[in-house]
């Protein structure tokens, strides 16, 4: 029987009674260590095989915290049924945690039989197992299955969790009464004066109860002194103590194991041969079992009693026996060299520039995988090996980018710090002042640093590195693209860019070259994306680019394209480190276009993902996106809470582009609310050199807006000199966004039947709302010279579009003109808008016609999740089958 506990056992009752009735979910108990975890993770095990659910169960293992999946491998070990499935998973540690995530919850659906899944010690989970198992615990909700995880206090966990956006019941110490019963059953008879300090030093823990007790009643008082310790190193003593005891073979049998990176006895003793003079056998291990320290199951698998014990040996060992048992594992497992080297690694005592070296290709394949906290310790192994003080400084910038990944401001911090900075070659040099600048977040500097990029591309260049001239320009590009930069350095930049496509093939190139010079090179640059998009054979991440060069240009049909097609790439590789980048960077343009119900589609979706993975950075642009998509259809108030909530996280950087974000979503807001001045005020300080959220590559998708503000404000004058400045501007660059714009401002300042048959007449394929603009527009303009029956063709089609694209605002605006001229339009139902964002999202591709597995694939759902959200949105749009989603959704 459990002592106390009544709330923690109600809570994993409730948690197995909704796995078993199809309402899955997650839990994790904290609490230090000791503390009960462990037994109420047993218990619940046991009430779920009493309730008919299936339980699978793993935990971390501190050596083991390098080696992808190794906890997955357990977990899929303990169920021969799903062998197969655990080949498939896990059979190349290059397989990306979210698609192991994903097969994951295929092979929990597989059955009808509810699942429960316990993982102990989280906090040492390898970083590819906690990370395809959070992400499956998130998804739990439609599923018959629950997890249930145990971690212990700390800053490691609170990095974790703090992302991973579970519920947590934190484990307190046990009341005075629960505390003395429990040491009375473990250690009957103490003598009440030593039961009295038995139940001071353990506080209320568990486990300290336990083993203080058995130590008080075998020795008496010396075992619970000095009392100052704390409660962990006074139970790290008493199994010391324990250990102590123990034949000198058996300690160093159990050394071994605490430092192994897995649990095999053969493993185990095989490298204790290599340090022991004797001989050592397999039954040595055996003082150790008799004395409930260790276990061996059937699979002659090593299982330590607590996790302190591990704590304790490997404290109570000195440096040099840890050195010699690490190099005993190193070559033990020589046939396993990703195991190996980390062993080599904690096994040297000088630098070694070719262990450094092994250890980056390590770190970079983990990187590769999205395994950041796997690369981190690569990363800063190999700093610490390095005998090259410039690789040294390569390897710690590289950890901080890693550490940055997991949100780890700390470790970040303490690397960079790590860096000296004379020692770093001039590529490292201007990443390290970007990484420097953006960590202390005290100030944007812009384009100041870039004359050093450009003297380290030729320096590159000159010694033929191609490849880490394309990762340079990759980890600029977008900074590049948001600064004020001087037209020479522009031009240096570009033509290092135009060096490296003569002799590269890499597709990257032309998207980068878009984002640095699109006024200089936008043309060029958007024949050239054009010819990769024909070409295809792109992965992922280079189509990725090409969408943001194609952004960049102001060709935002094209980005919608690609950025499309990218987020596909992505969802196959399971690469949620650029998928949340494609989504937010998709809706930008799709809003561009007016095509709210795609940005407002993709957008959840993405700020979820970036939350998840640890990116704030990214937040802002999803929240300039959604802003911008609430302002085009009328939600002024959301639009306003994304404005401001921007405008709170760029405003402390001082002058910076990014803030014309925030002016273009509140002047579209008070354009579509009918407040013109208001509108074309925020709207011209995205055009004004002078004003600090200038930026004119933002001003390519506003001129129109602007022309339209002008038009209700009479700012005309203003607007016709800003056109005569940026009409060399748009013939140079071509840019279609920036043409676009023009051509309705140049009718608007014409104001004649002329100026708009011309506009309505022009050839804008992939703009829908800037078409339905110019319409609107000459309807009310016929209307208003009283030719109404000649207004109302356009009026309806202007409507038509903007209802279809979601632009709510300006089809209500539509419809008033069309009743000014005699004629009524009702407005469409909104059915669509009762639908949560992810069931928006899985009834859009339903509708496309994706069965409910390829759905559940792209969203890393269980099929039974995406059954069970349909299931819910077809009585909610009213409909009764998937072939009528289309039509409730709107979508053409």
């Amino acid at each position: 029987m459990i002592l106390g506990r009544r709330s923690e056992i109600n809570a994993l009752a409730t948690l197995l009674d909704g796995a078993a009735s199809g309402d899955g979910g997650a839990l994790v108990l904290r609490g230090e260590a000791g503390i009960g975890k462990s037994t109420l993770l047993d218990h619940a095990a046991e009430q779920a095989s009493a309730r008919g659910l299936r339980v699978l169960g793993t935990a971390g293992v501190q050596a083991e915290v390098h080696i992808p999946y190794a906890s997955l491998h357990r977990l899929l070990r303990a169920a021969p049924d799903v062998s197969g499935a655990a080949v498939e998973i896990l059979g190349s540690p290059d397989t990306l945690p979210f698609r192991a995530a994903s097969a994951l919850l295929d092979v929990l659906s597989a059955d009808d039989t509810p699942v429960l899944i316990t993982v102990e010690d989280l906090q040492w989970l390898d970083e590819a197992s906690w990370e395809a198992l959070a992400f499956v615990a998130r998804r739990l909700r439609a599923d018959r299955a629950a997890m249930l995880l145990t971690a212990r206090d700390g800053r490691d966990v609170n990095r974790r969790l703090s992302g991973a956006g579970l519920p947590e019941v934190r484990l307190e110490a046990l009341t005075r009464d629960d505390s003395a019963a429990l040491l009375e059953r473990a250690a009957p008879g103490l003598a009440a004066r030593l039961a009295t300090q038995v139940l001071l030093a353990a506080r209320g823990n568990p486990l300290g109860l336990v083993e203080l007790g058995e130590a008080a009643l075998r020795s008496g008082s010396v075992a619970i002194r000095p009392s100052r310790l704390p409660l962990s190193e006074r139970l790290e003593r008493t199994f010391s103590g324990l250990v102590a005891e123990l034949p000198p073979v058996t300690r160093s049998l159990l050394l071994v194991a605490t430092l192994h990176d897995g649990d095999d006895l053969d493993e185990i003793v095989r490298a204790c041969r290599l340090v022991e003079p004797r001989a050592v056998r397999h039954e040595d291990i055996d003082p150790a079992v008799a004395t409930r320290l260790v276990q061996i199951d059937e699979q002659t698998r090593v299982q330590f009693r607590h996790p302190l014990l591990r704590s304790a040996l490997y404290h109570s060992a000195t440096a040099v026996q840890r050195r010699k048992a690490h190099a005993a594992l190193a070559e033990a497992l020589a046939g396993d060299p990703e195991r190996s080297v980390w062993h080599r690694a904690a096994a040297a005592d000088a630098p070694d520039e070719a262990l450094a070296r092994q250890l980056t290709e390590t770190a970079s394949q983990a990187r590769h995988r999205h395994a950041a906290g796997i690369a981190l310790m690569a990363f800063e192994q190999a700093a610490r090996l390095s005998e090259d003080p410039a690789a040294r400084g390569h390897r710690l910038l590289s950890a901080s980018e890693m550490a940055s990944e997991q949100g780890d401001n700390v470790a970040v911090g303490r690397l960079l710090g790590e860096v000296r900075a004379h020692e770093l070659g001039q590529a490292d040099r201007a990443v390290y002042d970007l990484r420097l600048e953006t960590f202390h977040g005290t100030r944007f500097s812009g384009a100041d640093w870039l004359t050093s990029v450009a003297d380290a591309l030729d320096t590159l260049a000159q010694a033929g590195e191609v490849t880490r001239s394309v990762q340079l320009l990759d980890t600029v590009a977008l900074r590049v693209h948001f600064s004020e930069v001087e037209p020479a350095v522009t031009e240096r930049l570009s033509t290092a860019i135009e060096g490296l496509m003569d002799i590269s093939p890499d597709p990257q190139l032309p998207g980068t070259l878009g984002l640095i010079a699109p006024i200089t090179h936008g043309a060029m640059v958007r024949g050239r994306i054009r010819e990769q998009l024909t070409a295809g054979g792109n992965e992922p991440y280079a189509i990725f680019q090409l969408g943001l060069g194609a952004s960049a240009i102001g060709d935002a049909p094209m980005a919608c394209e690609l950025l499309a097609v990218a987020a596909v790439g992505c969802r196959a590789q399971g690469r949620l480190g650029v998928l949340y980048r494609a989504l937010i960077c998709h809706a930008m343009p799709a809003v561009h276009t007016g095509d709210v119900r795609t940005a407002l589609a993709l957008l959840p979706e993405g700020e979820a993902l970036a939350r998840e993975i640890g990116e704030p950075n990214w937040l802002p642009a999803a929240w300039t996106a959604a802003g911008t998509a609430e302002a085009l259809r009328g939600n002024v108030t959301a639009a306003e809470e994304r404005a401001a909530a921007t405008e709170a996280v760029l405003l402390p950087y001082g002058r910076n582009p990014l803030l014309a974000g925030v002016h273009q979503i509140r002047g579209i807001a008070a354009l579509g609310a009918g407040r013109p001045d208001e509108a074309f005020r925020e709207l011209s300080r995205v055009f004004d050199p002078a004003d600090h959220s200038y930026h004119l590559y933002t001003g390519f998708y506003l001129v129109a807006h602007l022309a339209e503000a002008a038009a209700g404000s009479g700012s005309l004058a203003p607007l016709r000199r800003l056109v005569e400045r940026l009409a060399p501007v748009g013939e140079q660059s071509q840019a279609p966004a920036l043409m676009a714009g023009l051509g309705y401002a140049r009718a608007v300042l014409e104001d004649s039947a002329e100026g708009w048959e011309k506009a309505v007449g022009e050839d804008l394929p992939g703009w829908p709302f800037e078409q339905a603009r110019r319409r609107h527009a000459y309807g009310s303009w016929l209307r208003r010279r009283r030719k109404p029956a000649e207004s109302r063709p356009l009026l309806r089609a202007a409507a038509a579009t903007f209802d279809a694209l979601g632009a709510t605002a300006w089809a209500e605006r539509s419809r008033a003109e069309l009743r000014a001229s005699g004629e009524s339009l009702r407005k469409p139902a909104e059915t669509a808008a009762e639908l949560t964002p992810q069931e928006t999202q899985i009834a859009r591709l339903a509708a496309e016609g994706l069965s409910n597995r390829d759905i559940a694939e792209r969203l890393f759902l269980s099929p039974r999740t995406v059954t069970t959200h349909l299931s819910r949105v077809y009585p909610k749009l009213g409909i009764r089958s998937r072939g009528e989603l289309a039509r409730a959704l709107r979508i053409t």
